[in-house]
């Protein structure tokens, strides 16, 4: 067989509705990692936001906060902080406007403030304790992608002023912030490059608006059924709901896997 691989999202599609991993899920997974097919998380997350699913799934391979850093079994392909100046003048508008911002590395997440409402209204919602606190995280480590917290209406500012920037939304008052160009399809691309595998033997499941560069890229694009409609439309195959074993049917659907296969497994 072919050398073949499988990109995840992780919010709304590997984790279902209560941020947990369905049974069948773990079984397919399984049975994908049993076949020698790579299992790769692609994910808006850094990585210590998701390390316990690594040791869950048994997975070493992942492209965290939007392609802005790529390990593959465990070593690191690709990591592209960005710059600090630039950092620093985004810092002092969000102060000013009363924002919170969140700072995402390899290593770990940090906050700018303590307690601010948005930060914690909008983490409560991935299930993830408040990080630790530090106002100018970015001047001695390496950031690679920002979370700004901010009315919808106030983020105009910041789009206008950082113009050069993508700004992707996650939840009502939350958005990453990314160097232009940056998505989860050039930590596709660097994976594929490093396996040598043709795009034409990948495939990614996604449901969220960071995932539309990721499905375009690969040779089959999964929407899940909780997903955009506007992803949706993109896909080349729509499968069941997160929380409806979505995973499951999607593998079975385009030939990875066989129900067979899932059933011999013991997750």
């Amino acid at each position: 067989m072919e050398k073949r691989v499988v990109f995840f999202d992780l919010d709304g599609t590997l984790l279902n509705d209560g941020k947990s991993v369905l049974e069948s899920t773990k079984k397919a997974i399984k049975a994908l990692q049993d076949k020698g097919v790579y299992v790769v998380i692609c994910t808006g997350r850094a990585p210590r936001m998701f390390d316990w699913l690594l040791k869950d799934l048994d997975i070493d391979s992942y492209v965290s906060m939007n392609g802005q850093h790529v390990v593959f079994e465990g070593k690191e392909l690709y990591s592209n902080p960005m710059d600090e100046e630039m950092l620093h003048e985004l810092a002092c508008l969000a102060k000013s406007q009363g924002h919170g911002l969140g700072y995402s590395n390899h290593d770990g997440v940090s906050v700018s403030d303590e307690a601010h409402p948005l930060i914690m209204s909008s983490l409560e919602g991935l299930k993830i304790p408040y990080p630790q606190v530090e106002e100018e995280f970015y001047r001695h480590s390496p950031v690679h992608q920002v979370q700004l917290y901010c009315a919808p209406d106030e983020i105009e500012q910041y789009t206008s002023r950082f113009s050069d920037y993508t700004f992707i939304s996650w939840a009502e008052n939350a958005l990453d912030l990314l160097p232009a160009g940056a998505s989860k399809a050039i930590g596709v691309q660097k994976v594929l490059e490093h396996l040598q595998i043709p795009v034409d033997n990948s495939y990614a499941f996604g449901d969220g608006p960071n995932d539309f560069e990721m499905l375009e890229y690969v040779g089959t694009g999964i929407a899940m059924g909780n997903a955009l409609q506007e992803l949706k439309e993109k896909a080349d195959y729509v499968t069941g709901s997160c929380s409806e074993d979505g995973i499951l049917q999607g593998l079975v659907h385009v030939g990875l896997l066989a129900l067979s296969e899932v059933e011999l497994v013991d997750a």
